[in-house]
């Protein structure tokens, strides 16, 4: 196995939990600010990692992959954490509030590369470029987050806004999320939408340095 894969892999592997923590938050969070107390009454309102992993999606999956992939020294990432529940009766504005809800995780995941991006800069000042290469690829993990949850299918987020922007009836989409496994199975299996969204966060992050002085060329 390759050691430098597998340290790497480990160190996006910590950083992917933060990143489930901090997106799930965010839902928390949003859904307290449109009305919905649920998320802070189920212990969702807190930066505790352990109140928002899953122990298959956040931990036992994504570390298998990662073990997996680093032994063809290409380390990689995949999983999901434990979805914040709201109670829709609850917001002011249902189908509004329902997209600023299902929005805010993706948010804070663009929100975290802005932060990743000015540590960048910090460290080139401080002269520590042999640390930039990583501070990106945390970047880049984390903006891939972004973009994977956007996806229009359940139960990302991406399917609930899809769902209230083409208002999709509470029944139907219920019975669409039965199927939430098959079509997570189906995106992972799918080189078409993994190209996607491969392209589009290269394409992204590599907009979203300028402003930081970076001139990154899509990989």
């Amino acid at each position: 196995m390759n050691s430098g894969a597998l340290i790497s892999g480990l160190l996006l592997f910590v950083a992917f939990v933060a990143f489930v923590t901090l997106h799930e938050f965010a839902h928390a969070w949003m859904a307290g600010r449109c009305g919905d107390d649920t998320p802070r009454l189920q212990g969702r309102l807190t930066l505790d990692p352990l109140a928002h992993i899953d122990w298959i999606g956040t931990i036992a999956l994504p570390l298998l992959v990662t073990l997996l992939s680093a032994a063809g020294g290409h380390p990689m990432l995949f999983g999901w954490g434990r979805p914040v529940q709201v109670n829709l009766d609850n917001f002011r504005h249902r189908r509004r509030d329902d997209i600023l809800v299902s929005g805010a995780g993706p948010a804070m995941n663009l929100l975290l590369v802005f932060v990743l991006l000015g540590v960048m800069k910090g460290v080139e000042w401080a002269g520590g470029d042999e640390h930039l290469n990583s501070l990106l690829n945390l970047a880049r993990l984390s903006l891939f987050l972004c973009f994977f949850n956007l996806l229009p299918v359940p139960p990302l987020d991406g399917g609930h806004i899809m769902r209230n922007l083409l208002g999709i009836g509470d029944e139907a989409y219920q019975i669409m999320s039965r199927y939430s496994f098959l079509f997570l199975v189906l995106i992972m299996r799918s080189e078409a939408v993994g190209d996607f969204i491969a392209v589009s966060t290269d394409s992204a992050l590599a907009l979203l340095a300028l402003p930081f002085g970076w001139h990154l060329t899509n990989s």
